[in-house]
This record gives structure tokens, C-alpha cells and sequence, in this order.
């Protein structure tokens, strides 16, 4: 039964603590501060896949197509992507990151990026930074989980 409590605590302690550090890297970024966490995301889906369909985006956050919809509209107003029809099917869209979001999404992640960096050179001895390095293949398994 200790085993399973440990187990448990593990996984407790584990989510509690990357929790933590990612509302700590979204505060350092002032860039991405006015966007929403699906509009941020919604963002980086499009960066990784080039175009998608707004379903396709609404299926990938697990949201409704009316919510992806306003997300896809407030984007558009921000300049951060763009908008047009498919050559296929007249009926659909298609939705691509512009260059001011592609802009927005690099520069928020190397505000995390260099926030992380010092934060890891500055509090953690060289050991410890190997423990995180070693840490990053598990972690990994993790997130590719299902």
C-alpha cells in the first residue's frame, strides 16, 4: 500500500510542479500576455501543419467549430492569420498563419526560452542540469502517452 501512495504522490507532485512552471513561462512572455491559451495554441497548430480547415483546428482543441470560429476571427483581426477559400470546395476554408503570428509566436517563445535559460544557469549547478537533461526523454514518454 506505501508503494502506492508513493506512486500516487509522484504523480501529484509531478503534475503540481509542471502546472507551476508553465504558468511561470506564460507570465515571461509579454508578447502572447493578450491571447487566449487556444489562441496560443490554435497558433502553434498552424506554424506545425501549414493549413488546416477550421474544423480540423476546432477537432485538434477539442472545441466546438461556433468557438474555434470566434478564435479564427479575433486571429484574423489581429493580423496573426490568414483566410482563404479552397480551391477544391468553395464551401471551405482554408487557415494559415501570417507573418505578423508566425512574428508573434517566435518571439513569445524566445521570451520563455531566454527566461528558462537564465533561470536554469543561474539556480541550478551543473548536476542538477543533467538530471533535468535526462529527465527530458521520460517527460517525453509521457506526453506522447494516450
Amino acid at each position: 500500500m506505501a508503494e502506492t501512495y508513493n506512486d500516487v504522490q509522484l504523480a501529484s507532485d509531478l503534475r503540481m510542479v509542471i502546472t507551476r512552471l508553465i504558468k511561470k513561462l506564460r507570465s515571461k512572455s509579454t508578447t502572447s500576455a493578450s491571447l487566449s491559451l487556444t489562441e496560443r495554441s490554435t497558433i502553434t497548430l498552424l506554424d506545425q501543419h501549414k493549413e488546416l480547415m477550421p474544423t480540423e483546428l476546432a477537432a485538434m482543441e477539442k472545441i466546438t467549430t461556433q468557438s474555434m470560429s470566434q478564435i479564427l476571427n479575433h486571429l484574423l483581426e489581429l493580423g496573426y492569420i490568414n483566410r482563404k477559400i479552397s480551391d477544391t470546395d468553395k464551401r471551405k476554408a482554408i487557415i494559415s498563419l501570417s507573418k505578423a503570428g508566425q512574428n508573434v509566436l517566435y518571439k513569445a517563445r524566445n521570451e520563455r526560452d531566454e527566461w528558462l535559460n537564465k533561470a536554469l544557469a543561474e539556480i541550478c549547478s551543473t548536476k542538477e542540469q543533467e538530471i533535468l537533461r535526462r529527465a527530458i526523454t521520460p517527460l517525453t514518454k509521457l506526453v506522447d502517452y494516450d
